[in-house]
């Protein structure tokens, strides 16, 4: 399985520095924590609701296997609105996560094609497919295929 480390110095406060080790989470994990954060139609199956921001949350804890010692990431941390983290180091965190745990391109498009529009956007965001910025959003499609064609 892979493997990342982040060193950490001051930039997002003294709490936060120091070295953190994130490992790869298995297909079944990741299945795990999407269903447990998301709805379905019971008929149709289609996708009702979903929690991006904790199952960014929970794919984060989940591979994360080290953090310094005074352990200044837990669950409650990143899911807090009042006393989280900073934005930066939340995207930092995501976005390792991301790269060890994102399934291939195929299993990206067939997940936005089962969300609404404001889902699909959520999710491109936190995936960092797009910006944040409003007039300043990259298209999800020409980021996939940039990608698609790059690997």
């Amino acid at each position: 399985m892979k493997t990342e480390t982040l060193e950490l110095s001051q930039e997002f406060g003294a709490e936060y520095q120091g070295k953190y080790l994130f490992k790869e989470i298995t297909w079944a994990k990741r299945s795990r924590i999407i269903q447990k954060y998301t709805k379905y139609n019971p008929s149709s199956g289609q996708v009702l609701s979903s929690d991006l921001i904790a199952i960014q949350a929970e794919t984060i804890m989940a591979s994360l296997h080290g953090q310094p010692e005074n352990k200044p990431l837990s669950l409650a941390k990143l899911l807090s609105e009042d006393d989280g983290i900073p934005i930066a180091l939340g995207e930092l965190l995501a976005k390792t996560a991301n790269a060890l745990n994102v399934g291939n391109q195929e299993d990206l498009r067939f997940l936005l094609l089962q969300l609404n529009e404001e889902s699909r956007t959520r999710l491109l965001l936190s995936l960092g497919y797009a910006k944040s910025s409003v007039g300043h959003q990259a298209s999800s499609e020409s980021k996939l295929q940039e990608q698609s064609s790059g690997s």
